[in-house]
């Protein structure tokens, strides 16, 4: 079959059917150069005439050496592909190179051949966990059914034998358009999506709707930096979309300027036509280093959007910003340093990771790689990866003469958010690298620790342990993990804050989240979080938390002068943290993997309630929702919940304190060791990871829930 020329079928305006036509009776066609460029038109394979196909769907190999002209004995280039890859050569090179490149690995169907194609039809993703490139081409395949470019050839053999399943072979399909752009609404911000939007590979404009809490959490934090000083210039290092920049700047209105950036082309024209679409001004800063731009009116609204194209490490060594967002496909460890070079005095750092494989123990030499840590899979893991990030970033922080302090960990399924207030001075970056400590972690029990300060050599690390596994098991117990960011991963005045945001704006899914994680910064059951101000008191908001905000916030401090302001606001967050110097315990015990065998343990809920009747500080945790943080040790918490558990046999007996036999009776302590051949005997083999992985991210505190 002749290739026939689409301008030619435009310009004389030719229906569908068209005669077939031989390649000999068309000596023009053969000796015009042809198309480097994908046309996307289709050949009806079960039809009698010819459609447009492109140039990479042959019939016989002579079919694509006539493409290349090899009658003459000039140097010719290749058809499909391009000079910068194969350059001119003669015929017999050119023989050899059709034949076991292209001819060789091409996908069969129906008498044509779908030869591997290396001309510029199918845009490569560049790979976002390293530097910032360009895009790139690559190899691909051309389906002779619906014109998709396909990668590989098994994928491209798949894509066949669907359409055939569906038997799409035998119809006349026309030229494959473009679908249009999908528009997807999310707090009352449209954006526009393309179709494969939820590939992040594969697509310039990556949109995740299961990331929409990750979302509100941000957007709460902005909310309370944004009360605190106005106006105050925020940056999404990685906009994509640009859906997170438009929400800031849709709802906090005229508190933010906002910044989105992004290094694709492609998907700065997308937030773009994203702006335009919320009826947002649009400034353009297309250009490294060049802070002038130019504004684009809007329809009605009168907020503007910054709009830049740079490498996100660039645009954060060029300007300053007060509060930061970083989140990159994958981890977010080479834009830290960038990050808090110029982040401004009392600025807030929220950072996105999602190499949950990494972070997870799931891949240990890559975090050994990208974040220097030496981890194993634990009950606990999620908030070891969650101190294994803010250790990263205190690190990157202190290189900079800046501390931190941690206002927010999230650790769930999909990605780990931390967010941190930025602190100036070397004295504050000393006191957060104090912080970063190794853990002492038991194999056989579970119990951790974590390492003490000094340079010291201890003679027997194992006595920091509480458990004696050491003594009563043979060989070395006991693994040290880390360094990890061994302080505070909640500040329960900003959470309190978060929660009031949370309310006042409507985001109903940051709420639930919110109320378990002010539980768990104080550690406490109870559901009244309040902060004393005249005129609001006895204040019930509809998420069934009472809040009390106060009229003694940071805001009300602010005197003119940058230099005395900042020393206020300074001193109120000192006094602020003195109020709840006590930190919550570090890390959670799962119900789950201490249960005994043949025993039902009692309700979560009730547990929490023996605990803390027997004096210890208990809490859920948002990591683990069957998860229980408290002060106890290992052993008392063995030993409250084996009080409290009632045979399997038992039908219908009361939960409470039961009689056990022998010397074992209510209110005893039962040493660590002698509840390891009880886990011996329920987890035979076991290599410590089986956690239960599902997250809810609508757990309640324990009033909460039982309301």
């Amino acid at each position: 079959d002749g290739v026939v020329d689409s301008d030619k079928v435009k310009s004389n305006n030719l229906d569908a059917k068209i005669p077939k036509l031989e390649l000999e009776t068309e000596e023009k066609v053969t000796e015009e150069e042809p198309s480097r460029e994908s046309d996307g038109n289709i050949l009806d394979v079960s039809s009698d005439y010819s459609r447009d196909k492109h140039i990479s769907v042959q019939r016989q190999l002579a079919d694509l050496e006539k493409l290349a002209d090899l009658t003459e004995d000039d140097k010719k280039p290749c058809p499909l592909c391009p000079e910068e890859k194969f350059k001119a050569c003669y015929s017999h090179k050119l023989h050899r190179h059709l034949q076991n490149l292209h001819w060789k690995i091409a996908v069969e169907f129906r008498g044509y051949r779908m030869c591997i194609c290396h001309l510029s039809c199918h845009p490569v993703k560049p790979n976002l966990v390293g530097d910032q490139t360009l895009s790139k081409m690559g190899a691909h395949y051309h389906c002779i059914i619906c014109s998709a470019t396909i990668t590989r050839r098994t994928d491209m053999i798949s894509h066949i034998n669907r359409h055939v399943n569906k038997g799409e072979t035998e119809s006349r399909f026309v030229t494959v358009r473009a679908p249009a752009n999908e528009v997807i609404k999310e707090a009352a911000t449209d954006v526009q999506v393309l179709p494969n939007h939820s590939t992040p590979q594969k697509t310039d404009s990556y949109f995740n709707p299961k990331m929409k809490l990750n979302r509100q959490l941000i957007f709460c934090a902005l909310a309370v930096l944004a009360e605190e000083r106005k106006p105050i210039e925020c940056l999404d290092a990685f906009g994509a979309t640009g859906i997170m920049g438009l929400q800031w700047a849709k709802h906090l209105r005229s508190s933010v300027k906002v910044t989105i950036n992004d290094c694709n082309e492609n998907s700065v024209k997308i937030i773009k036509d994203n702006c335009h679409l919320n009826k947002m001004k649009v400034k353009l800063n297309m250009k490294e280093g060049d802070s002038d731009g130019t504004v684009e009116d809007g329809e009605e609204n009168t907020d503007t959007i910054e709009v830049t194209k740079m490498d996100a490490n660039v645009i954060m060594h060029l300007r300053s910003f007060d509060f930061i967002h970083l989140d990159p496909f994958g981890t977010s460890v080479n834009y830290l340093d960038s990050a808090f070079r110029n982040v401004r005095n009392l600025g807030i750092v929220s950072l996105t990771s999602t190499d949950t494989g990494s972070l997870y123990a799931k891949a240990q030499h890559v975090a050994l790689r990208h974040y220097g840590c030496n981890i194993v899979r634990t009950e606990y893991y999620k908030e070891l990866a969650a101190r294994i990030v803010i250790a990263a970033v205190t690190r990157a922080a202190a290189r900079c003469n800046k501390g931190i302090e941690v206002l927010l960990a999230v650790a769930l399924e999909h990605f780990v958010l931390v967010v941190v207030r930025v602190l100036r001075g070397p004295s504050t970056a000393d006191n957060s690298a104090k912080k970063i400590r190794y853990l002492i972690h038991c194999q056989w029990c579970e119990e951790r620790i974590f390492q003490k300060e000094g340079n010291m050599v201890e003679e027997n690390p194992y006595q920091q342990l509480p458990c004696d596994c050491h003594g009563s098991m043979p060989g070395r117990t006991a693994v040290l993990l880390g360094p990890l960011w061994s302080g505070s991963l909640f500040n329960a005045g900003f959470l309190r804050r978060m929660l009031l945001e949370a309310v006042q704006h409507g985001l109903d899914e940051a709420q639930p989240l919110l109320k378990t994680l002010a539980c768990e910064a104080e550690c406490t059951t109870f559901k009244h979080f309040s902060t004393h101000g005249p005129g609001d008191e006895n204040k019930q908001e509809e998420c069934g938390v009472y809040i009390k905000t106060s009229n003694t916030s940071a805001e009300s401090y602010l005197v003119p002068g940058k230099r005395k302001g900042e020393e206020v606001i300074r001193g109120a967050a000192k006094r602020q943290r003195a109020e709840h110097s006590a930190e919550h315990p570090a890390f959670y015990y799962n119900m789950h993997r201490h249960s005994i065998r043949g025993m039902n343990m009692p309700k979560l809920n009730k547990f929490l309630s023996y605990l803390s009747e027997a004096g210890y500080r208990v809490s859920r945790t948002h990591f683990d929702p069957m998860g229980v943080r408290t002060n106890a040790p290992l052993a008392q918490f063995k030993t409250v919940l084996m009080n409290y558990s009632s045979p399997t046999n038992t039908v219908g007996q009361a939960e409470g304190p039961v009689h056990l036999p022998g010397d074992l009776q209510v209110g005893e302590e039962v040493p660590a060791a002698a509840d390891t051949k009880e886990e011996e005997a329920e987890f035979p083999g076991d290599d410590k990871s089986g956690v239960v992985d599902a997250v809810s991210t609508q757990s309640y505190c324990t009033d909460c829930a039982a309301d």
